[in-house]
């Protein structure tokens, strides 16, 4: 039986036809969705296809910057040099980024043989918030705690961030293949209360490291996070390089 077919106009209408999630696939990019139906892992009943929702904005607007769910990974990468097109350029290759999405990477589902989500080491070090929608109606929460939520009971609308102005640092371990893939990402900014540091590509999900943020150690990072094991790299292997790339990018902030 062919899934039912939802195609909004808008933004409300994207929200309307969602609903409380329930039963709904969302369609942005298709890049992690379409290997999973064609492979017959995935059989959805309804499919929202966001391509006409207008969810594709990109602003800065008072200071702060503005990114719609429909934003491509390759705009981002296009974009200036700051913390967040740093990753975005290493992200999967030119195929993969011109038609993944902010929001679908930030909602990606843990992997089986690879970790995904590599956009949200920086997204928590940029402090971002995540606008969604779905049961209990619109919220906006910090990206970290949008992570650790249901995420696939929400539709991200908007991902938004005050514009930085302190330094920052991207440092990034990668197993090169025909597309790249994540085995440990560190990002830090600074502000003027101090440095936010955002980890991902290690486990399910990207995590905010409050220790070192406290400590300015970077021994301390395992204290916030458990690497796992997978296709590309073993935890022992994620546990001995993520302090190393933690202290190149503590000491990169602190030197800028």
């Amino acid at each position: 039986m062919a899934a039912e077919t939802l195609v909004p106009n808008s933004a409300d209408e994207a929200a309307q036809l969602f609903g409380d999630g329930d039963g709904v696939t969302v369609f942005g990019g298709g890049t992690i969705l379409m290997p999973a139906i064609a492979s017959g892992r995935l059989k959805p009943a309804r499919v929202l296809l966001l391509h006409r929702s207008g969810l594709d904005g990109l602003s800065i607007d008072g200071g702060i910057v503005r990114i719609g769910a429909m934003v491509s990974v390759g705009e981002l990468a296009e974009g200036p040099d700051d913390v967040l097109a740093r990753f975005a350029r290493e992200v999967g290759d030119l195929e993969v980024r011109a038609s993944a999405t902010v929001g679908g990477n930030v909602c990606a589902p843990p992997g089986q043989e690879a970790q995904r989500g590599d956009l949200g080491a920086p997204l928590i070090a940029l402090g971002a918030r995540v606008r969604s929608i779905g049961g209990g109606g619109e919220r906006t929460e910090p990206v970290e705690d949008f992570l650790v939520g249901d995420r696939g009971a929400r539709l991200v609308l908007e991902i938004e961030y005050d514009r930085p102005s302190g330094a920052w640092s991207a440092q990034t371990m990668r197993r090169r293949h025909a597309r790249s893939y994540a085995i440990a990402n560190v990002a830090i900014c600074s502000n003027a209360d101090g440095i936010r540091v955002g980890v991902s590509g290690i486990g399910p999900t990207a995590v905010r490291c409050r220790a070192v943020e406290q400590s300015r150690n970077a021994d301390d990072v395992l204290k916030d996070v458990d690497p796992v094991d997978d296709a590309v790299a073993s935890a022992e292997y994620r546990r001995k390089m993520l302090t190393v790339l933690v202290r190149r990018a503590l000491d990169e902030v602190e030197s800028s």
